[in-house]
């Protein structure tokens, strides 16, 4: 049986893939930067209900990927991260879906070939895979879901 698998690339501009049971990969990235007279706190809420979208759409979602970055170019994409990946993990807690985080070194290598891959070469990679990617986030959310699937294969 094919089991329902997301990739998500953590981030104000959240790239997200998904391979469902059909096996037809959607991918697309959402934006959740805080909107005029919000909370900071409005985007780990608004990214908590498109999981639940998303996860409706998907019938169901088995297990969920995201790239675990170790290192920010600066202290708000930190906090950021921070809050988008305490907003996932309790997520799928509470509808007890696995998860794991994957370093980015993995994901570029298993695309690119190599650890410290650009995100134009990664973005190339999931081009030549067939993928039509309009956002490097979007680019790493597919490669860690073709690392995903892989790895699944594998095991």
């Amino acid at each position: 049986m094919t089991t329902t698998i997301l990739a998500l690339d953590l981030g104000t501009t959240t790239g997200w893939a998904m391979r469902p049971r059909d096996q037809q990969i959607a991918h697309g990235f959402v934006t959740l930067r805080p909107q005029r007279f919000e909370g900071g706190g409005m985007r780990y809420l608004r990214f908590k209900r498109w999981l639940t979208e998303l996860k409706g759409v998907a019938t169901d979602i088995h297990a969920v990927y995201f790239e675990e970055v170790r290192r920010h170019v600066g202290v708000d994409a930190a906090h950021v991260y921070g809050g988008l990946m305490a907003t996932l993990t309790s997520w799928c807690e509470h509808h007890g879906i696995p998860y794991q985080g994957v370093p980015v070194g993995t994901i570029k290598k298993h695309a690119a070939g190599k650890g410290n891959a650009g995100k134009e070469e990664v973005m190339t990679a999931m081009r030549v895979k067939g993928h039509a990617v309009a956002d490097d986030n979007e680019a790493d959310a597919l490669a860690l879901l073709h690392w995903a699937i892989a790895s699944q294969e594998v095991a």
